[in-house]
């Protein structure tokens, strides 16, 4: 399968790190090419320039492209999980391997890179036709940093 737009990452020469992590995380994740810079070109000889790679699916590059441009969490992944194991599973691998939690769902992890971990089940509490409804669910969500369902749930029952 092949995207037609492919998210390009930028790194400052830690691609190949960033890339054995990512992969490390999700299921169904490869490196699917490497490309090494040639002679003259800006970064040494032989050296990773970028890497192909897949998250459950998904195509992305990493750049080695130097220390002139910084993530900002303008820009993020969304993952979209299926239950609160696998949030919590994401959320803690992300963590414990030098990330930091922001708020609703967010982290950034340690290459400066901000992800969103989303179980499902927001989306669907959120957009509850009724506004009193899904004004409660946003309200417990502006609270948490990783996302609880059970409390989104109680939230949406108004308890």
């Amino acid at each position: 399968m092949s995207n037609k737009i492919t998210p390009y990452l930028w790194f400052d020469g830690n691609a190949e790190q960033a890339v054995e992590h990512y992969t490390s995380l999700f299921a169904n994740s490869r490196v699917t090419k490497v490309a090494r810079w040639g002679k003259g070109g800006p970064g040494k000889e032989g050296t990773i320039m970028n890497i192909a790679f897949e998250l459950d699916g998904q195509q992305l590059i990493a750049l080695n492209g130097g220390p002139h441009f910084k993530f900002t969490p303008a820009i993020s992944l969304f993952v979209s999980c299926e239950t609160q194991e696998e949030v919590d599973s994401l959320w803690s691998r992300f963590l414990a391997a030098g990330g930091k939690a922001t708020a609703c769902g967010w982290l950034e992890d340690k290459f400066g890179l901000s992800w969103q971990i989303i179980p499902k089940r927001l989306i669907d509490l959120m957009s509850d036709p009724d506004p009193v409804v899904a004004g409660r669910v946003a309200q417990a969500l502006m609270g948490m940093q990783k996302i609880d369902i059970a409390a989104l749930e109680r939230a949406h029952a108004g308890r």
